[in-house]
This record gives structure tokens, C-alpha cells and sequence, in this order.
């Protein structure tokens, strides 16, 4: 597919607390073809948003802070470019969806201003030329009555609207990459499979770049092309949907998968992973899962196992599987 659109390479986002020095990002390694959708799995508190906000350089200082890695945007490191060079690249290249539109949006102004505003910061056209395009975005993303909600305020909205009106902001540059975080959260079922067809349509129609933030499965199966789960601040498996569903390696993937309801199935319970997510600190040691996880070695509470390709285009990070490719040999 060519050079990707955009390399994360050994991230590490820290947060300066009373309680000491918490590692939110720990190393984490990705990347993004262009055109591709790259699903961003894992729990609350996993470190996949924190990450989102790292690309676009918008975690708060303080408390927070990119402490090293480098963050490649089509060959570019923009971790060392200053506020005003970001800005540039805010709402023109990169564009983000936000996880609830109404403390994203303005009370304080109409959808059509704020849309507006971010066309003529980035287009230069006037009031006018700008007003014509935010009613194009708004129907573009299924607003049937764009020529009033362009003059309405954020709280006149239902919550499905209002991350229309989010989406509209984001695309109304072309950009060539689209982050959503939790795009679907606190909407309805049937509000929810629209807006994630909406993204997939935008991402066939423009060849834009998606990389898709979420807890929910189901939306990987349904909206990626490659998935990376994240644990305790790490990227523990990736690889594309098909290998992940079919046939997942670390233990912790395993068990998202296997809490998923199933309708050919009649559980009393479902399952869920027992224990819970790690404290995350400056020391801690070994494999973030061993506590919870059923296989745990002595091996995994010594020592970090590295991320490593098990087959093509399948990485884990799990001793589990490189002992076994000790044994093979």
C-alpha cells in the first residue's frame, strides 16, 4: 500500500500526578496506510484515547506531557512542532472526532459558525463561500434540514445531530486522516449504525484515513481493515480483522472475544476477564496481563515480553507463544 500516512513509533505519554509519574502511553508502535481503517481496541483506561490526543499534540500540559517517540505524519515528526505549525495541521489534515459532541461543541455559538470558522481558518475564502460549504458538509452527512440547523445552537440537537454536525466539522477540510474516538458512545443502536455508515462511506468516496478508537468489537468487525489491542498502556496484539477474530494470540484478546454475546448461543452468564486493570506506574515489571491472565508463567511476572511477529502481519506481545517458538526450534 505504499509509505503509510502515519507511523507512531515508541510513544510514551506520561501524566505528572500527587501520586507519582503514570505511564498512559508506554511505548506504543503503530501505523496507518492511507485509505485504511485501523481499529484501536481495549478497555477504559488502556491508554487508546490518550494516544489519539498524543497524534494531534492536544493532551494537556499540565499534567500531561509526550515524553519520547517520534509521531510520523506522511514522513513528518510533528512531536517537536510548535503550537502555531499544529494548528495547521488541526482540522486541515488531521481531523478528529471527539467522544461527545456536546462538550465538543460551543454552547455559546451556532453549528454554522463553528463550521465556518474552521473553513475560512484553513481555506481563506470569505464569509459567504464558507456559509455555502458548511450547508454542503451538513447534507453530506444526512442533515435534512441543513438551511435551519446551520443557524441553531448545540443544545437545540439530539445527540445523533450533534455528531453529525461533529463529523461535518471534521471532513468540511477534506483532511487525510480522520481520528474518532468512541465515535458512537451515548447514541442508540439505530442512530449508531448510521453515523458508523456515514464513516465508512467517507472513507470509500475520499480514500480518507480512519483510525477508528473503541471498546466495542463489533464495530472493529464491522468498520477496520487491521486492529490494534491495547493494554495497561501497551500494544499487546495487531493484525488485520480476519486474523484477530479468527484466530487471537495474547490471552487478554482472547478474552474481548470471548465476552462478546453471541446469538446462536444461550449463556446464563457471559464471560468477563476476572481481576482488574493495573495501577499503572514508572515500576512495574513483567507482562501487564500475568495478574489476570489463565496461561501466566514465572517468566511473565520477571520480564516484558516484546511485540513480536508470529505470522504475517500478526504480531503479540505474549511469552506464551515465544516459548513455544523456542520449543519449536
Amino acid at each position: 500500500m505504499g509509505k503509510p500516512i502515519l507511523e507512531i513509533k515508541d510513544l510514551r505519554t506520561h501524566f505528572f500526578t500527587d501520586r507519582g509519574e503514570i505511564p498512559a502511553v508506554d511505548g506504543v508502535d503503530l501505523y496507518l496506510n492511507p485509505g485504511e481503517v485501523l481499529g484501536v481496541v481495549g478497555e477504559s483506561g488502556c491508554g487508546k484515547s490518550v494516544t489519539s490526543l498524543s497524534v494531534l499534540k492536544l493532551v494537556p500540559i499540565p499534567p500531561g506531557k509526550i515524553v519520547s517517540g517520534s509521531i510520523l505524519f506522511k514522513g513528518k515528526d510533528i512531536v517537536p512542532l510548535r503550537e502555531w505549525e499544529m494548528r495547521k495541521i488541526r482540522g486541515n489534515s488531521i481531523s478528529m472526532i471527539f467522544q461527545e459532541p456536546m462538550t465538543s461543541l460551543n454552547p455559546l455559538f451556532t453549528v454554522g459558525q463553528q463550521i465556518t470558522e474552521t473553513v475560512r481558518l484553513h481555506r481563506g475564502i470569505n464569509r459567504k463561500e464558507a456559509r455555502s460549504l458548511t450547508l454542503d458538509m451538513l447534507k453530506k452527512v444526512g442533515i435534512a434540514r441543513a438551511e435551519s440547523i446551520i443557524d441553531e445552537y448545540p443544545h437545540q440537537l439530539s445527540g445523533g445531530m450533534r455528531q453529525r454536525v461533529m463529523i461535518a466539522m471534521s471532513i468540511a477540510c477534506n483532511p487525510e486522516l480522520l481520528i474518532a474516538d468512541e465515535p458512537t458512545t451515548a447514541l442508540d443502536v439505530t442512530i449508531q449504525a448510521q453515523i458508523l455508515d456515514l464513516i465508512r462511506r467517507l472513507n470509500e468516496e475520499q480514500g480518507m484515513a480512519v483510525m477508528m478508537i473503541t471498546h466495542d468489537l463489533g464495530v472493529v468487525a464491522e468498520m477496520c481493515h487491521r486492529v490494534a489491542v491495547m493494554y495497561a498502556g501497551k500494544v499487546v496484539e495487531e493484525g488485520s480483522v480476519h486474523n484477530i477474530f479468527k484466530n487471537p494470540l495474547h490471552p487478554y484478546t482472547q478474552g474481548l472475544i470471548q465476552s462478546v454475546p453471541r446469538m446462536n448461543e444461550t449463556r446464563e452468564r457471559l464471560y468477563s476477564i476476572p481481576g482488574n486493570v493495573p495501577i499503572l506506574s514508572k515500576n512495574m515489571q513483567g507482562c501487564r496481563f500475568a495478574a489476570r491472565c489463565p496461561h501466566v508463567m514465572q517468566r511473565c511476572m520477571e520480564a516484558l515480553p516484546k511485540l513480536t511477529e508470529q505470522e504475517s502481519g500478526h504480531s503479540c506481545r505474549c511469552w506464551l507463544h515465544e516459548t513455544q517458538q523456542e520449543d519449536a526450534v
